[in-house]
């Protein structure tokens, strides 16, 4: 009797059934996913674009910002940062559910679906969130006239690589905690706000103390938002730096799937 269960599909496929029931449980929130993609922008754009902004250009003028407006300038920044804050739901909560609060994980493993397919499947879904994350803020933008569809349209895929890089990372050391008691106010608290102050995304980098610096040169989000600026309206970037934010995110991708893949299978062999 046939089942309509093909082991060998499972094997080759599983990655993608992961992602596909991950998409799932999403969608039983698209409504507050939807709110935020599209309100976040709008807020940010009006209090800070619109609102600081002026303040800023009556003030010091476009000198400071490379020549450009200022809500031009940090609209990058805030799209890099909506990125990244979608990659963190995505990497972080899924995981915790899937080891410790319901175990789901478990369940998927005792298929034929192993612990790399598993993280690889988790990857996959928190990139769909980011790119839908990516494209409603990008629109948003292009609305606003903060930026043009022919100038812009190749910052959608770099914000979602540097997402995605950050979202591996995040899912390989997420899969290590076995207490949450403290982790995600750790995490909160002691590096996403670091990250976001000190990343160069509402002034940059390079004005801040030399002694604040090394947070944004090692901060994902700065460069997603260096990258960003170049793509959306030709900030100035030597060659070697676009080479430097490239392969720091390629080897933190790189690096962040390699620790989940290695983890996964490591827990879910006990």
């Amino acid at each position: 009797m046939n089942s309509g269960i093909s082991v060998a599909k499972i094997r080759s496929f599983g990655a993608i059934y992961v992602a596909e029931a991950r998409m799932s449980a999403m969608l039983k929130w698209k409504g507050i996913i939807a709110i935020v993609a599209i309100g976040n922008p709008l807020f940010y754009l009006i209090a800070i674009g619109i609102g600081v902004g002026v303040l800023v250009n009556e003030n010091s003028g476009t000198s400071g910002t490379g020549g450009v407006e200022y809500i031009t300038f940090i609209a990058p920044a805030l799209l890099a940062s909506a990125a990244i804050t979608a990659a963190l739901d995505e990497a972080m909560f899924p995981v915790m559910e899937g080891f410790k609060w319901r175990k789901l994980f478990y369940a998927m493993n005792s298929t034929p679906i192993t612990g790399p397919q598993i993280a690889l499947g988790v990857f996959i879904a928190a990139l769909a969130r980011v790119a839908f994350t990516v494209i409603c803020y990008w629109a948003v933008l292009i609305a606003f006239g903060v930026m043009t569809v022919k100038q812009s349209w190749d910052v959608i895929p770099v914000t979602i690589f540097a997402a995605g890089a950050f979202a591996s990372i995040i899912i390989g050391i997420t899969a290590k905690v076995k207490n949450d008691d403290y982790f995600m106010t750790v995490l909160g608290r002691l590096i996403i706000m670091p990250m976001f102050l000190f990343s160069g995304t509402f002034f940059p980098l390079n004005t801040m103390p030399i002694y604040l610096q090394p947070i944004g040169w090692i901060s994902p989000l700065w460069h997603s938002t260096e990258l960003g600026r170049y793509f959306s309206y030709g900030y100035p970037l030597s060659a070697t730096m676009l080479i430097v934010h490239f392969a720091f995110l390629l080897a933190l991708l790189i690096g962040g799937l390699a620790l989940a893949n290695k983890t996964f299978t490591i827990r879910l062999t006990k």
